[in-house]
């Protein structure tokens, strides 16, 4: 580890090792500069920096203009656009936004690009690229997610680290792969590392995947996860006691649909021992597919 004086040049390549791993360790895996800022440094030089002196008559020319600004007239909330920044939009803003181009996709592609587009998210700025989907778009079944990782991340394809190779092994043991469901996530690009999304995130982003649902339209949906079923099924308990019971996803306008959650396999990673639990879930979606 550095101490006090040192920089990373003071360091031998197993100490520089060893501190990347630390940095990893601790979910610092992202770089977003080349060199470290200190923003509380920065916040406070901001704040007590003197405001700037009001112009005055010059012989060069006229006094500036130092009557009170008028107050613009009111007028109705801004329309956000796709490429508009996200930090000029509020939470609110962004959400409506993006419920506004969801509704206009008439096909994944066109939603996909419409995602790609979109900058009311300001995860977009931090993750690598768009993580939409990977299956067959003609499934029967859809689970759903929370969010990429890092490997998802890297390769823009949903559930493809570990987490993603226990999740084929589970559809394996009731005889389905990759070909015969359709795999997203709530929110599409990846929260630095790997933190939760925060509702604010999910609440932009939820538009999306409602769309993306209409649009492949299965016979079943698949909660992979507490915070998947919260936001798409609307249960409020705890993912150990509504895991495997049967209810329905209603989209606004559409035809409901069969659904049920079970734990994420990110969480069986954790905890082994929950997989007696999966299984048991597991055989219920086979009986519910059959």
């Amino acid at each position: 580890m550095l101490s006090p004086g040192d920089t990373t040049a003071d360091l031998d390549a197993g100490q520089l090792v060893s501190l990347l791993e630390w940095y990893s360790a601790m979910g610092i895996d992202l770089a977003l500069d080349a060199e470290p800022h200190d923003r509380f440094a920065e916040a406070a030089a901001a704040a007590t920096a003197p405001a700037p002196a009001p112009r005055v008559a010059t012989q060069e020319g006229p006094a500036q203009a130092t009557a009170p600004r008028q107050r613009p007239a009111l007028t109705a909330p801004p329309v956000a656009r796709p490429g508009l920044d996200a930090a000029a939009l509020s939470a609110e803003e962004a959400a409506q936004t993006a419920r506004e181009l969801a509704r206009t996709a008439a096909s994944l592609d066109d939603l996909r690009a419409l995602m790609e587009a979109f900058d009311g998210c300001a995860l977009k700025r931090t993750a690598s690229r768009l993580c939409f989907a990977d299956g067959n778009p003609q499934a029967r079944i859809m689970l759903v997610g929370e969010a990429p990782g890092g490997d998802e991340d890297r390769q823009g394809v949903p559930f493809v680290g570990r987490a993603g190779q226990l999740l084929d092994r589970m559809l394996g043991a009731i005889g389905l792969g990759r070909s015969d469901v359709y795999i997203a996530n709530v929110v599409p690009w990846r929260p630095p590392g790997n933190r939760t999304p925060t509702p604010q995130e999910t609440a932009v982003c939820l538009p999306f995947i409602r769309r993306q649902i209409e649009l492949v339209g299965p016979q079943m949906l698949v909660c992979l996860g507490a915070a998947s079923m919260q936001t798409l099924l609307g249960v409020k308990e705890g993912i150990t006691r509504a895991r495997g019971k049967w209810t329905t996803y209603a989209p606004e306008g559409g035809t409901e649909v069969r659904a049920i959650a079970t734990l994420h396999p990110a969480y069986l990673l954790r905890t082994p021992s929950a997989k007696r639990f999966v299984w048991r879930d597991l055989r219920e979606i086979k009986k519910g597919l059959g």
